[in-house]
């Protein structure tokens, strides 16, 4: 059960980067508590452009995984939950991000617009095929 709870758990975190978008777009009614957030300085372009890079792909592990377990017998759920918490893992390590580093800069990009711009120019300027490199 503990596995299937961290994956979800990430899951939902790539899932809320996708949401991103319209809350990009309505910066202006963002509230004062949410800029209180780390500075963006902490973050190099480097991370940024893993970071994009790491949501792409844990976006297509995620529905890749989420359609293994909806269709497998119940037996097999657990299985592929705990191979889909490792694909979303090496999904992040890939880009050369620690899971606490992603964690990180996807945290301050839900609670600062400024950084969260920033992502969304990264994940808009990355081919549609790119996966990682």
């Amino acid at each position: 059960m503990r596995t299937m709870m961290q994956f979800l758990a990430v899951a939902a975190l790539g899932a809320s980067l996708r949401l991103l978008v319209p809350t990009a777009d309505a910066q202006g009614q963002v509230s004062p508590q949410s800029q209180q957030a780390a500075p963006s300085a902490d973050i190099t372009d480097q991370q940024f452009d893993a970071t994009a890079k790491a949501v792409r792909r844990m976006n297509t592990v995620k529905q890749t995984y989420q359609k293994k377990i909806d269709a497998a017998p119940p037996g097999d759920k657990q299985r592929l939950m705990s191979e889909g918490n490792d694909a979303l893992e090496k999904a992040v390590t890939d880009q050369g991000l620690t899971v606490d580093e992603y964690n990180r800069i996807t945290s301050v990009a839900e609670n600062d617009p400024a950084v969260r711009a920033q992502l969304l120019e990264r994940l808009h300027q990355l081919p549609r095929g790119q996966q990682s490199q």
